[in-house]
């Protein structure tokens, strides 16, 4: 977790004085992807709640350097277990999380990631557990390429690209399709819904290239199960039954690798967070942090 500090654009919502939760969002979504009524759901049940963009994504600083990413060369080498070079790794994205927690005076807090923002959060539970007082790992995996493959439909639509990429619309048109596949075929999203959240989103910002180097950094970190075997926090794994992208193979074998973790199989969710199940899930973490909101290993930070 080293490196230049790099700028991250942040909100705070709620009572700084509350315990803190901090989201961590997945491969090149933004902070506005945790959605407004989730985080004000968990502002109403007596928590601070911290939201930001990665690196390399939204309004935060990005990568030094402009070398392309070569994912293809990168997909290759970690195939066949050889290094992979990149520009930063989870490690140094999970820095950035703890980087923001100090600048924002929290100490020690419970840490929720989705998809990519799940493995950044398994990465700082495991290696700066006096800084987390729980963890809950949302529709993510433990680098196990054998259970983390997509369905063809969504391998296909990751692989598509916008018909021209320097045309906002035509990048919120692809998206939109692209969300249209991952998403949760039990609670769908209107075409006009997502093309009002995606365009947000996308007049926002917009870097491929940064995305691709979020991806770059996913595969040189490579396979996590035993480091997910040295957590010792309460930890809570949420996983779509019905994901496309990260398919619930990878949320059981997230569960199974973590010691003492629980594991919620929601039916009909996919890869995205539709509003109908905003409350569930804010209860679910909810009731997962305060259970746990002295527990794990804060006596040695005590």
């Amino acid at each position: 977790m080293s490196g230049a500090p790099l700028h991250i654009e942040y909100e705070s919502l709620g009572d700084p004085s509350h315990p803190a939760i901090v989201l961590i969002m997945g491969l090149g979504m933004q902070l506005m992807a945790w959605p407004d009524d989730f985080c004000q759901a968990l502002v109403a049940r007596g928590y601070r709640v911290v939201r930001f963009d990665n690196r390399d994504c939204g309004l935060s600083g990005r990568a030094p350097g402009k070398r392309r990413a070569n994912l293809l060369l990168a997909m290759a080498a970690s195939a066949l277990g050889l290094p992979v070079r990149a520009p930063y790794t989870l490690d140094d994205m999970a820095g950035d999380a703890v980087g923001l927690m100090d600048k924002l005076g929290i100490a020690r807090a419970h840490i929720v990631g989705a998809s990519m923002g799940g493995m950044i959060a398994q990465v700082l539970a495991a290696k700066l557990p006096q800084r987390v007082l729980s963890l809950t790992s949302i529709m993510s995996s433990s680098g196990n390429r054998k259970v983390s493959q997509p369905s063809k439909p969504a391998r296909k639509v990751l692989l598509s690209r916008p018909s021209d990429p320097k045309d906002p619309e035509s990048v919120i048109d692809h998206l939109v399709e692209m969300f249209g596949v991952i998403g949760s075929p039990g609670y769908p999203s209107t075409r006009e819904e997502l093309r009002s959240r995606i365009g947000k989103s996308v007049r926002r910002a917009y870097d491929p290239a940064g995305v691709a180097r979020q991806l770059l950094a996913i595969i040189a970190s490579g396979d996590r199960r035993k480091l997910l075997h040295t957590i010792a926090v309460p930890t809570l794994v949420i996983h779509g039954a019905a994901d496309p992208l990260v398919p619930l193979a990878a949320g059981r074998d997230t569960a199974q690798n973590i010691p003492g973790a629980s594991l919620l199989v929601i039916e009909g969710m996919g890869h995205d967070f539709p509003a109908a199940l905003m409350p569930r899930l804010a209860q679910a973490i909810a009731d997962h942090c305060g259970r746990h909101a002295g527990s794990g290993p804060k006596a040695a930070a005590a």
